[in-house]
């Protein structure tokens, strides 16, 4: 169960290998949580990330999950739930694509849309509803300040985390009143492996500070976080520029 500030017990990352979503983990590990589930796809990374989390004291374990095959999840979130309650759900995974490759082949570009966004709707329905059954819980969905407004440099990906964040906005309004607590978290750009080699945009920040920003909205019970705090002004004015403007810009 959680403690009174809101921090779990039990964790279940969806997306194992997530450098996001392991910091996440750490820093709640070094707070309370006792046991962590890493569900993703099998391979040697998830089975290192589930040791390093063991050494700092968690119980950890892993499972097989792939967000491109939605009609696996319920088999793969039935199994964790059975085990016991879990008190939050992390939904990290995703990709970034390429935008240049993606244009020229959409089925590249499906393959993003599936994984962001429909695999989102499959897992996140059925994490809701496990959540839901025993009474309590969270479920933090890892969006991006890219799906606030399309751009040239990344429509692509932006529009699939646009979707992922009308969804999961949308599961916490159904969720309402239920005691199952969702929360969207808005990063911008985050320096991971996902990002290597590409331009820093203003404001970076690190899974360090992400982690940081999951903890203090889990406290206060937050149902939108950004990452830094900043950009919730920035994205406000950036929302609202006109077509022409947004396209001239070096955004």
């Amino acid at each position: 169960m959680k403690d009174a500030f809101g921090l779990p017990q039990s964790l279940l990352v969806l997306g194992g290998t997530s450098e996001i979503a392991l910091a996440t983990a750490r820093r709640l590990i070094a707070r309370r949580t006792r046991t962590v589930w890493l569900a993703g796809r099998p391979s040697p990374a998830l089975e290192q990330a589930a040791a390093s989390l063991r050494a700092l004291g968690a119980d950890t374990r892993t499972v097989a999950f792939d967000a491109l095959d939605p009609d696996s999840h319920e088999a793969a979130l039935g199994k964790i739930f059975a085990e016991g309650d879990i008190d939050l759900v992390l939904l990290a995974f995703g990709v970034m694509g390429d935008q240049a490759r993606d244009e020229r082949d959409p089925a590249a570009a499906v393959r993003v849309a599936q994984t962001n966004y429909t695999g989102a709707v499959s897992a996140g329905l059925l994490a809701a509803r496990a959540l839901q059954n025993q009474g309590h819980g969270s479920l933090v969905v890892l969006s991006s300040v890219a799906g606030e407004r399309a751009r040239r440099a990344d429509f692509i990906y932006g529009s699939s985390k646009a979707g992922l964040d009308a969804f999961a906005q949308g599961l916490g309004d159904a969720l309402h009143g239920t005691g199952v607590h969702v929360m969207v978290v808005r990063p911008g750009f985050v320096r991971t492996r996902m990002t290597a080699g590409l331009p820093e945009a203003p404001l970076a920040t690190t899974p360090e500070a992400v982690a940081t920003a999951v903890e203090l909205g889990l406290r206060r019970r937050s149902e939108t976080v950004w990452v830094p705090g900043a950009l919730r002004l920035v994205m406000s004015a950036v929302r609202h520029l006109p077509r022409g403007l947004l396209r001239r810009l070096p955004l």
